[in-house]
């Protein structure tokens, strides 16, 4: 390099650098230095990721809607509870430690995959339920209008939950939580009586029909953990029935190893919010709940579904046989939602009788 045709001052100042850098103990200095720095943001991210990884404490949803409700000097009418509960669930979903992770692309979120899971098995109850509330529970027949503000919450929830940009998936279901707000005011008000909430046997045995099926396959995917040989039942029960294309008799069932965790995840996302949506269902359809005397029912199904939350003592989640020395965390999360799966097909059962 020619650094005659360099200004003095900086001809002086690159000579000096490479001095520096021929130099042994100024290297050394130099990569020491670069060592400790890189040290630091490693251990600020692990550090993040275990903030981060922290999953949102359970709250009582009758307390939560009475709070709201003397806030904002709302009456707690029927279905308030529920609401508020839906609304809260989605402002946690986005407001925990570390915000929405799903859609990051940057360091430490971009090397989570369980939180994010944890949030989509969320999401998907958040979608189920406001679905469920457009479609039925704000109705009072099939021929009645929807509900303006339902009608916008309920396909923005249904919006790319990896959306980072052009725009962010925390815009698009704010624009959601902000109608279910207005839904809520309308629903308290006694000014006005286009928002309803019918809180009748049908529509929670509706509802309860979408839980069962993300239950069932929930508590499929995690049973296939340690791998299954399954008869083929597609066609049970119909002699009729048929099908599109022709499958085996059996079928080999494997959860793949890197999806185990993925899977766990998603289903206590799914419990967690499942939790507080039915403590809400319990004091929005108490008289319905009493009558059919399928309380006690309910509670049961909120109980199996408070043991998936229990704290998880290992680093990692294991996936050891059955039967073998080491434990399996998808056969035990599997256990509790299948008993829970279990009591919502004996409550819709009872929600269905006369």
């Amino acid at each position: 390099m020619n650094f005659t045709k360099l200004p003095a001052q900086l001809r002086e100042l690159s000579l000096n650098l490479l001095d520096n850098i021929n130099d042994p103990s100024s290297r050394n200095k130099v990569l020491s230095i670069a060592g400790i720095s890189l040290s630091i943001i490693i251990l600020l991210c692990i550090l993040l990721m275990l903030w981060w990884s922290c999953e949102p404490d359970q709250f009582s949803p009758a307390q939560n809607a009475h709070n709201i409700a003397s806030s904002r000097q709302h009456t707690l009418v029927t279905g308030y509870t529920s609401t508020a509960t839906l609304i809260t669930i989605s402002n946690t979903l986005l407001n925990k430690s570390g915000g929405y992770l799903s859609n990051d692309v940057m360091p430490p979120s971009i090397w989570m995959d369980n939180i994010p899971n944890w949030e989509f098995g969320v999401l998907t109850q958040i979608r189920d339920f406001s679905r469920a509330l457009r479609n039925d529970i704000s109705r009072s027949q099939s021929q009645s209008l929807e509900d303006s503000d339902l009608a916008i919450a309920e396909p923005q929830f249904n919006f790319n939950s990896e959306s980072w940009l052009f725009p962010p998936t925390e815009r698009e279901y704010k624009k959601g939580i902000n109608a279910l707000e207005s839904y809520l005011t309308r629903l308290s008000s006694s000014e006005q009586s286009s928002a309803q909430f019918y809180a009748r046997a049908d529509n929670l045995a509706d509802w309860l029909a979408i839980v069962e099926k993300r239950l069932g396959s929930l508590s499929q995917r995690l049973s296939a953990s340690v791998g299954q040989v399954r008869i083929n039942t597609d066609l049970a029960g119909d002699p009729a029935a048929n099908q599109s294309t022709p499958a085996p008799a059996e079928i080999v069932i494997q959860t793949p190893w890197t999806q185990i965790d993925d899977v766990f995840y998603e289903s206590r996302g799914t419990s967690w919010a499942l939790i507080h949506l039915l403590k809400a269902i319990e004091h929005d359809f108490a008289d319905i709940l009493t009558k059919k005397n399928a309380l006690v029912s309910l509670r049961q199904i909120i109980r199996e579904l408070e043991a998936t939350q229990e704290n998880i003592w290992s680093p990692v989640i294991l996936n050891g046989s059955g039967f073998g020395l080491v434990a399996n965390h998808s056969l035990v999360m599997a256990s509790y939602i299948s008993r829970a799966n279990a009591a919502i097909i004996d409550l819709r059962s009872l929600l269905n009788q006369g």
